[in-house]
């Protein structure tokens, strides 16, 4: 059963979001909100479930949702408003086979369900009558309007009796103005336009035709490409192409035998850290690394892009690509011992976390190649899987508390690696219970720093940091207990409940 009037429901809805979220932060409401729209979904029977697509993106979406109470950080938000547009678009385009064109469907939906909001008003009717064509008859007074105004204006600037005459008429107007207006909440109706824009896009759900027709058309299989009256060239094309492919791999395959080698020596199992602060072992090696896998990746879809995948002769050379592959791996592993070394000596940051996470979905990417290479798969079949990947990825990695994980982590090795009292001191209020220490702790651990770390760095020291937390603490204090339970999220009440309870 679909609303055949989505004109009162795109009102309503925005009401109920203008009072879940006017002068209230992101907390609960968004919540609600959303779970209304769910339970609008589910009565009017637009939910299914008829695919694993389908599937995916409804619980993503769901799980999003919730997340975002239950950790509270921008990250999960980020996720969740991802994980809503692609709700969105497998809502307008149920049968779609990947994440990415559902993805680009909800972006255009943006803007295409403003037009049908606006369609739907004009085409409304008032006392029998089109709202619109009401509107439009309108129109004859706003000409003769706009003249009468330049008129005046250029005679009161030309004739100083005329201005005399119509000084007060501005005044007239203002207060006439200010009568109308006083008693009008303004952020109010801001709130009440950006939920009748959200309210559009949840409902006013409209499809991309294009978009459609190529995602139908899409096959995770390859299909050769038979080339009439052009047998014998186009084998040797292939032949060609075929020696070149061998030749690069080989060579390729052997100098990255001999990296692999010595990272295994040096990074696996023979680092020995001397006092240095590894960002060229790390951040400079890491993003080199990762973007030497990337382009190893290229050149292997490059040669088994089209017919060589079908050429019989080609045995030898996905062997080589297998091994190739292999090898990325293998280098994609060193990567994570760089990274897992550098957490060792200087603790969790943010970015050595998504490192963590982008070598996942490296491995799973050489991987979705190497099937690709095996049983002859499409382009589109990479870029859906992996696509669908990176959505499973974020949709986990937003349940975690990572500002919490890394208070913890870090104090609890302050003994061993280098805590970063800076960056520390900047994380969300949800993780003060785990960055709130006692004057002497930090003391204790300031001289053990002085000792392991003696890097000639202004960073802030212990008294600095106590005193910022100490007053992150005041400040936190104050604004939770001004916040509205609309606003309520979980991280910050167990976070108020430790340190004031």
């Amino acid at each position: 059963m679909l609303v055949k009037n989505l004109l009162p429901v795109a009102f309503l809805s925005a009401i109920l979001f203008s009072i879940l979220f006017y002068k209230q932060a992101l907390g609960l409401n968004l919540l609600i909100f959303e779970a209304s729209f769910v339970i609008f979904l589910f009565l009017t029977k637009q939910v299914k479930f008829s695919s694993k697509i389908q599937i995916v993106c409804s619980v993503g979406f769901l799980l999003t949702a919730i997340f975002t109470v239950i950790t509270h950080s921008t990250f999960s938000y980020i996720i969740h408003f991802i994980s809503l547009l692609v709700y969105v678009g497998i809502l307008s385009y149920p049968y779609a086979k990947s994440i990415i064109n559902i993805f680009f469907i909800s972006i255009i939906s943006i803007f295409q369900s403003q037009i049908e909001f606006f369609r739907s008003v004009t085409n409304s009717k008032v006392k029998g009558k089109s709202f619109g064509k009401t509107i439009w008859k309108f129109r004859i007074f706003i000409i003769p309007a706009v003249v009468i105004f330049v008129f005046v204006a250029i005679y009161k600037a030309s004739n100083p009796i005329f201005d005399k005459l119509t000084v007060n008429l501005g005044s007239v107007f203002q207060n006439a103005l200010d009568f109308i207006f006083s008693d009008i909440e303004f952020l109010f109706v801001l709130t009440f336009l950006l939920g009748l824009l959200i309210s559009n896009i949840l409902l006013f759900r409209t499809k991309s035709p294009s978009l459609g027709e190529n995602d139908a058309k899409s096959s995770d299989l390859l299909i050769r490409n038979r080339k009439k009256n052009s047998r014998s060239f186009g084998t040797v094309s292939l032949k060609n192409e075929l020696k070149a492919a061998l030749f690069l791999l080989f060579i390729l395959n052997a100098i990255l035998l001999i990296l692999n080698i010595t990272d295994i020596y040096l990074v696996w199992f023979n680092f020995e850290w001397d006092g240095q602060t590894l960002k060229q072992f790390v951040h400079e090696g890491t993003y080199l690394l990762i973007f030497s896998i990337l382009i190893s990746i290229a050149i292997v879809l490059y040669f088994f892009r089209g017919n060589i995948n079908f050429y019989k002769k080609n045995k030898l050379l996905k062997k080589l690509s297998y091994l190739w592959l292999f090898q990325n791996a293998i280098l994609a592993i060193s990567v994570g011992f760089r990274n897992y070394w550098y957490i060792e000596y200087f603790s969790l940051a943010y970015k050595r976390i998504g490192v963590v996470l982008f070598l996942i979905l490296t491995l799973y990417g050489l991987y979705s190649v190497f099937i690709k290479i095996k049983n002859s798969k499409s382009g589109f079949y990479l870029f859906r899987t992996n696509a669908m990947a990176i959505y499973i990825i974020l949709v986990l990695s937003s349940i975690v508390n990572w500002d919490t994980l890394i208070a913890k982590y870090n104090f609890a090795h302050a003994d061993e690696a280098f805590l970063h009292f800076d960056y520390l001191a900047n994380l969300s209020n949800k993780s003060l219970p785990y960055l709130d220490k006692s004057f002497s702790e930090l003391m204790k651990i300031e001289n053990i720093q002085k000792e392991k770390f003696a890097f000639e760095t202004d960073f802030m020291n212990a008294k600095e940091y106590y005193q910022h937390i100490e007053f992150k603490k005041t400040v936190f204090k104050k604004e939770w207990e001004s916040k509205g339970f609309l606003s309520w999220n979980l991280p910050e009440y167990i976070a108020y409940n430790k340190l004031f309870k």
